[in-house]
């Protein structure tokens, strides 16, 4: 079976999939896909919550409901990768309309987002900021159509056990070297994920660092140490800043959205060079793992700021409708090229991805990395066609994007105004009880707990958690890589020393490292 055969597998695994229910007959995985994707707009558009957050929340009540059959793994993906594109363009709601950003890639939209509400250009400000967003993340996801095939074939042709541990060793040091303000901090961050993650693992015949608890014979699960750092930690630590600090408050009026501020195709035009270089930009910054869609909105920013110096139009920051293009066309073209590290080499790139390799796990049928895109000789990949499944969703949630997403984008600005003191407590809850639906053990509830406070910690620390959770799932396929390539060179201890390959990662990891840590000490 040839690779065209197995895209349009892949298509049909999503169009001809088993039906919502009897009396709704439309494929499921269609129906999670826009559940998901509103859901997103509606998270995004909440100053507080995030794609990540929401991801974090649903995937253990998804797969309660689903189950761990093959045929759920297309729908609960779906739905997340619906949340993770929604809550992208949802971050710009309250960023425009009420100088909050919803999320914080999205804070570079209030600098012109803002102004151009307050001149009355509201509707105007957010038709800009969708169709720059929708424009970027297409982009991206065309990338990731090419890209992510051809990049698995070369890492499958040239790349030995040897060459893929180090490769994966390079990941880790890359994210835990550019994530966060300082690089010691960041590979200690990556070593505690490594050692919480052999707790109680590995090919031993006893389990391993446990202290003699019984509890940590099988090891922590990966959705209590994620859900703890990322989510749990982030609701502790939030829930302290409002006791400290008193939550602002005061009514916010509410924008006239009715006025005939629409956007012509003469400023689409004025805006197209900017979405051009900001989507080229921000796919750039999402194919390198740890980098993340905030970076990419700045970078966007400035080269649209330069373009539009040279250009002399409006000044950027002043209610500029090209600030707000170049913001929203970077952050969003990040969506779709992260999972090029994902679905070629099986390496989260930032917090979302964590949550799809997460659903990938914890389902079952799918391991990402070269071995997805492999040809068969005879009879078909299965992998691959979930793979292409995976794209006909992300596909279609673009799709949904451009017709709809807009109108949502204007319905959802109501959500800006929920309260934290409601909302962080909600997300906490749900947090706990999707934890314990999907491991149902109190002891599971009381090691998110535990995580959540490391995370809390961590952040009181300035310690970033996402090289943590990034080397916690990393940390498995490392040791079983490293076991292996250990085994086949006879017991060499030298053996990442072998192959140029292998040299050439380990060099650059020690280049990212040095470098990394000077300019972040120039910096400071």
């Amino acid at each position: 079976m040839d690779i065209v055969q197995h895209i349009w597998m892949g298509v049909l695994a999503v169009f001809q999939g088993p039906p919502t229910a009897a009396w709704l007959p439309i494929p499921i995985a269609l129906v999670m896909v826009a559940a998901g994707f509103v859901t997103g707009v509606a998270v995004g558009a909440t100053p507080g919550l995030a794609g990540p957050m929401a991801m974090a929340v649903s995937l253990p009540i998804l797969i309660s409901v689903f189950g761990y059959e093959p045929d759920a793994l297309l729908p609960v993906l779906g739905f997340l990768i619906g949340v993770m594109k929604g809550a992208t363009i949802g971050g710009a709601v309250p960023a425009i309309l009420f100088n909050t950003p919803g999320t914080p890639d999205a804070s570079l939209t209030t600098f012109d987002g803002h102004p151009m509400t307050k001149k009355g250009e509201a509707t105007k400000a957010l038709r800009i900021a969708h169709f720059s967003s929708v424009s970027g993340d297409t982009f991206s996801d065309i990338v990731l159509f090419i890209c992510a095939p051809f990049l698995a074939v070369l890492v499958e042709a040239y790349l030995d056990l040897p060459e893929k541990t180090a490769l994966i060793l390079l990941s880790m040091s890359f994210i835990a070297a550019v994530v966060g303000k300082s690089v010691a901090k960041g590979l200690l961050a990556a070593g505690l994920g490594m050692l919480a993650a052999y707790v109680g693992t590995g090919e031993e015949f006893y389990p391993r660092l446990t202290g003699d608890v019984p509890a940590l014979a099988q090891g922590f699960p990966t959705v209590v140490a994620v859900l703890g750092v990322l989510i749990l930690g982030e609701v502790f630590k939030t829930i302290e800043d409002l006791m400290r600090e008193k939550a602002r408050t005061g009514a916010i009026a509410r924008q006239d959205l009715s006025g005939g501020d629409g956007l012509s195709w003469a400023e689409v035009k004025r805006c197209l060079p900017f979405i051009r270089n900001s989507a080229v930009i921000g796919t750039m910054i999402g194919a390198l793992p740890g980098v993340g869609s905030t970076l990419a909105a700045t970078l966007g920013y400035a080269s649209g700021r330069k373009m539009q110096q040279r250009r002399g139009g409006a000044k950027f920051g002043t209610g500029a409708p090209e600030g707000v293009a170049a913001t929203e066309a970077a952050n969003s073209a990040v969506s779709g090229s992260n999972l090029i590290p994902v679905l070629s080499l099986g390496i989260p790139g930032n917090a979302a991805a964590v949550f799809l390799i997460l659903a990938m796990d914890s389902i079952g049928g799918f391991n990402p990395g070269p071995a997805v895109f492999r040809v068969p000789s005879d009879g078909f990949n299965s992998e691959m066609i979930i793979a292409f499944g995976i794209f006909t969703t992300m596909a279609f949630a673009n799709i949904l994007n451009w017709i709809i997403g807009g109108r949502i984008m204007r319905m959802m600005a109501i959500m800006a105004r929920i309260p934290s003191q409601i909302l962080l407590p909600s997300v906490l809850l749900v947090t706990l009880l999707g934890i314990y639906a999907q491991e149902t053990s109190f002891t599971s509830l009381w090691m998110a707990i535990g995580f959540g406070v490391l995370g809390y910690l961590m952040r009181k620390l300035g310690i970033s958690v996402l090289p943590f959770v990034i080397a916690f799932i990393l940390a498995g396929t490392l040791e079983n890589t490293a076991r292996q390539a250990f085994s086949a060179s006879g017991g060499d201890p030298y053996f990442l020393f072998d192959s140029p390959i292998s040299i050439s990662f380990i060099a650059l990891t020690v280049v990212i490292i040095v470098m990394t840590a000077r300019r972040k000490a120039e910096v400071a």
